[in-house]
């Protein structure tokens, strides 16, 4: 691996675990609830939302060692970064940030807005 392959991925590394600042159980707590299963766009013929299958995704990410990442994880750990952050630049709700679907969303992704 080139020494500029190396750097992307720790950058990515890096980026992923302050981004997703949910454990695996965690996540998959979550993705057991009817909230998580209520949020998301779903592709049509589908019954899972894509967040909740991207959920499931970042479990298994989770639960690798540095050493077993793929490039198809790396790419996956990008996405997730990406969403996150998107979705925190709303800003989401006013008011019972909480219970809200923008929440939801945010954790299916591994983000909890109201993770200190």
């Amino acid at each position: 691996m080139s020494e500029a392959a190396k750097l992307d991925r720790d950058a990515i590394w890096k980026d992923f675990h302050e981004a997703v600042n949910m454990t695996a159980s965690a996540i998959e707590a979550h993705l057991a609830t009817p909230e998580s299963q209520s949020v998301g766009w779903t592709h049509d013929g589908e019954g899972e939302a894509v967040g909740h299958k991207e959920g499931r995704r970042l479990v298994e990410i989770k639960h690798k060692k540095k050493a077993e990442l793929s490039d198809g994880d790396y790419a996956h750990m990008r996405k997730a970064v990406g969403y996150v952050h998107r979705h925190l630049a709303q800003g989401g709700p006013a008011d019972d940030r909480e219970h809200s679907r923008w929440r939801y969303s945010l954790m299916n992704w591994g983000h909890d807005p109201l993770k200190g």
